[in-house]
């Protein structure tokens, strides 16, 4: 069976969100609860994640990210290179861009190394956190599949995205 870790970006994802619908899918859907929301440390959001990946047998693993959640996998499997099933990627923000102000450390610069396992980036057209672009030339520097859904905003509750199908039939391709 395969477990799906949603891994939320700044300030977690709410009631409404798409990734709150994942996770109430099934009981091999499990959200990662990080300490701190709103000021986040990149270090402590890694090692929280590779605690919880490892409860499981790695190769299970299916990681569902949103936002900052997408370079918080990337730095993930930067550092601990552990061989999961894949990743869904969704609205990576663009940490490196002027209009992301928020408090956030250790996040940037984004890694742009391979990562080791299948993923797939899902982006929007646009989105205020990243440029199409920008999440393609992400997507190729990661080696994953891209997938650009057209003007959706980020992605999230906000752009009417919470019992989001569509994205449930593309996680359903990792697993």
């Amino acid at each position: 069976m395969t477990n799906y870790l949603i891994i939320p970006g700044l300030g977690n994802s709410g009631p409404e969100h798409w990734q709150t619908y994942f996770e109430k899918s099934g009981d091999n859907f499990f959200r990662i609860h990080q300490q701190e929301w709103d000021a986040p440390t990149c270090e402590e959001w890694i090692t929280v994640i590779d605690k919880k990946v490892l409860e499981f047998d790695p190769s299970t693993v299916v990681l569902v990210g949103h936002s900052l959640g997408c370079s918080t996998i990337a730095h993930w499997a930067t550092k601990y290179k552990r061989q999961i099933k894949g990743a869904l990627l969704v609205a990576p923000s663009d940490l490196e861009a002027p209009q992301y102000t928020f408090p956030a450390t250790g996040f940037a610069p984004i890694p742009l190394d391979k990562i080791n396992f299948k993923t797939i980036v899902v982006a929007s057209a646009d989105d205020i956190w990243v440029s199409l672009d920008r999440a393609k030339f992400f997507a190729d520097s990661w080696g994953s599949e891209f997938i650009n859904i057209g003007n959706a905003g980020h992605i999230n509750a906000v752009s009417g995205h919470t019992n989001w199908d569509e994205g449930m039939e593309i996680l359903k391709t990792l697993g």
